[in-house]
């Protein structure tokens, strides 16, 4: 048993989907979560601005005696993944891999579809995936940039949400994908919306299950998962940690105790 912590980060709240669902399958860890909300979005940015926040949250995770990083944003997976599992001394594993395993398992049809930030569908970093675990896929990509702006502010109000995201599922419809990946961590606090727009035949596919399973397997193949204990959570944000505070409340379904403001070098 090792009683360091998990260390997760995502560009703002989006990640507190995964952080949710891990918390429910390994309850009895520690977890350390970094909201980067000074730099929110990501998914607008260069890959060489979205490494370099990504380095400096594993660096501050790391001097934290994390056991292991959960990088819980497609942006950051996409484009920085790699260079974190060079300079990192702890295990980091992405969100990228375990949609796409999700995504083959699910598909009847062999067309899949891919939702996600710009940066994140023009790294091409879900079809490369796919099709490296099977050839024989037919995938369709779509850029929703006005999600993450409009889910960090908690401004999806009924009509005015349901029109743009009909807007930019239109694409995926005519596809004929029966997969949706949802490619971006705050996209599932709009599945609701996503699946009533896109109708019942299409599934929706959050990577947060099978990141955890992938996540609880790694721990216990190194000796590292924690069987006895009681859970305790941790939160940094780069900026305003009272406003993350308050609506980190929405996706958790519950209210935080406190969050710590930690600035990036």
């Amino acid at each position: 048993m090792n009683r360091r912590a998990i260390g997760i980060f995502d560009s703002g709240l989006g990640g507190l989907t995964i952080l949710k669902t891990l918390c429910k399958v390994l309850p009895r860890e520690k977890y350390i979560y970094f909201g980067d909300t000074a730099n929110t979005p990501y998914g607008s940015k260069s890959k060489q601005a979205v490494t370099r926040f990504s380095l400096a949250i594993a660096r501050f995770l790391e001097s934290q005696q994390v056991k292991l990083i959960v990088v819980a944003c497609n942006t950051a997976s996409a484009l920085a993944l790699a260079e974190l599992q060079k300079q990192i001394s702890v295990p980091v594993i992405g969100v990228i891999k375990p949609g796409a395993v999700k995504a083959l398992q699910t598909t009847r049809n062999g067309k899949v579809a891919i939702i996600a930030t710009e940066a994140t569908t023009q790294s091409k970093a879900y079809p490369k995936e796919l099709l490296r675990l099977h050839k024989n896929l037919t995938i369709t990509q779509q850029a929703c940039p006005l999600f993450v702006p409009l889910i960090e502010e908690g401004w999806i109000h009924p009509q005015a949400g349901e029109h743009i995201i009909a807007d930019y599922l239109r694409s995926v419809q005519e596809s004929g994908a029966d997969t949706i990946i949802l490619g971006c961590t705050h996209y599932p606090v709009i599945k609701n919306k996503i699946a009533n727009c896109l109708g019942p035949k299409v599934c929706l596919v959050d990577s947060a299950e099978v990141l955890a399973e992938e996540v609880q397997a790694l721990l216990a193949n190194s000796h590292q998962l924690n069987t006895k204990g009681r859970g305790t959570l941790k939160i940094y944000a780069s900026d305003d940690p009272l406003r993350f505070k308050r609506l980190a409340k929405n996706i958790l379904g519950r209210p935080l105790k406190q969050v710590y403001l930690k600035k990036l070098n």
